[in-house]
């Protein structure tokens, strides 16, 4: 919790999300600056429930009862959303998300974590500051990012 005088003492929650939780998801997922979609009908509120547990998990970060981002992880290995409301940003909510689904992948006994992300945003410092490295370029000009199990 930070006494920032610019960011007021927020109350911070990470948890298991739920269906509850879809249609907030999908407002911080619309609402982001970076790596934003081009055809915002292309995920359905239907991929946000099989993220749910279906294909994999995902968790919400809350801000004073508030859902304020996200983070989805597949079975597979793959980091396939983690999205902060712009207005939430900076204030460790992406952190803390990364660290739980990290984990959980981790513990499903995986030797490799990937994603992809446009090249160039902060999406990709964020995780190559995190050891991630890339591993190619995507047929639609993303970076393909890896993450060996240490």
């Amino acid at each position: 919790m930070s006494s920032d005088p610019i960011f007021p003492t927020v109350v911070r929650l990470v948890r298991r999300a739920d269906r509850t939780d879809v249609p907030a998801v999908r407002r911080i997922r619309r609402a982001v600056r970076e790596n934003a979609l081009s055809d915002p009908g292309r995920i359905t509120e239907a991929d946000y429930v099989d993220a749910l547990d279906a294909l994999g998990r995902t968790w919400v970060s809350e801000a004073d009862g508030e859902v304020v981002a996200f983070a989805c992880g597949y079975r597979s290995g793959n980091i396939w959303a983690l999205f902060v409301d712009p207005e939430h940003e900076g204030r460790g909510h992406g952190a803390a998300l990364y660290d739980v689904v990290v984990d959980w992948l981790w513990s499903l006994g995986l030797e490799r974590l990937w994603l992809t992300t446009a090249p160039g945003t902060r999406a990709e410092h964020f995780y190559t500051a995190r050891g991630w490295q890339a591993r190619g370029t995507t047929a639609n000009g993303e970076i393909m990012l890896e993450l060996r199990r240490p």
